[in-house]
């Protein structure tokens, strides 16, 4: 199989600086990276891809009994940095990519040599002594909605996933990137993100961690990025001042300067 075309891999940058992976989150694609690219190109190889159903990627690839669980997303995390023949890379996942990337590197270890992980959630649903954010009705009605009216729950939830109510062309964006994304694959992917519990997973985490996490997130709260945090040995937990589960693209030079500050604290 052609990886680079099945996950519409991009590589750009520097090609004797350190790879870096960026890995976008549900619903959307590689070009939610496209104000973080630029401040990695000088000193860094940048490699942005899209999951199967996502972007520009290859929907025949897709398949369910695969993508049922966050084990196929990693497979291929795992896949695109075999065909790059990639060692020592820096994996930065956005939301159920971190998990995923959580995932690869325990898969992959020579592959994978840290992790950034931006707004990461392990469980959404809560449970004893666990705050995910989510009760199980909650996550139940939320992909009722979804699987009943794709386009309908993008549009309701968007605005609510970015926030920043003073910026609608962020929440627009966003529902414009949930549209695009075949229906079928999202139904798969998110039921995969909403019903996972990775909390056992993040104690095998064996390299160097960033958690980044927003001051405020209706997605994952702050109790989520401060279990991480905790569960994840040797790890550096920055909390930007941004509001949203996306500061990527709602605060790009505060995500990008924790970024890079953390990249150069790995040489």
């Amino acid at each position: 199989m052609d990886i680079d075309r099945r996950n519409n891999v991009t590589v750009t940058g520097n090609p004797h600086g350190r790879t870096v992976v960026l890995a976008h989150g549900f619903g959307c694609d590689q070009n939610m990276w496209r104000l973080t690219v630029p401040a990695l190109a000088a000193d860094h190889r940048v490699v942005t891809f899209d999951y199967v159903g996502c972007g520009r990627s290859d929907l025949s690839a897709f398949s369910e009994d695969r993508y049922s669980t966050l084990a196929g997303y990693a497979a291929d995390v795992v896949e695109v940095c075999e065909a790059l023949d990639l060692s020592d890379a820096v994996f930065v996942g956005h939301s159920v990519s971190a998990m995923i990337g959580v995932l690869a590197a325990d898969a992959a270890p020579a592959r994978i040599g840290a992790l950034v992980m931006v707004s990461p959630s392990p469980r959404y649903v809560d449970d004893i002594a666990y705050r995910g954010g989510f009760s199980e009705q909650d996550i139940d009605e939320l992909l009722q909605s979804l699987e009943s009216n794709y386009l309908g729950w993008s549009a309701a939830m968007a605005p609510v996933i970015m926030g920043n109510e003073d910026r609608p062309e962020l929440g627009e964006e966003l529902k414009n990137s949930f549209c695009a994304t075949d229906p079928d694959a999202a139904r798969v992917f998110a039921r995969t993100t909403f019903l996972s519990d990775s909390r056992n997973d993040l104690k095998t985490v064996r390299v160097p961690t960033l958690v980044l996490e927003c001051a405020q997130d209706a997605i994952a709260p702050r109790e989520v990025g401060a279990f991480v945090h905790r569960t994840v040995p040797g790890s550096t937990l920055v909390t930007l001042d941004a509001t949203g589960h996306c500061p990527h693209l709602s605060a790009p030079e505060a995500t990008n300067k924790a970024l890079t500050d953390f990249l150069a604290g790995l040489r």
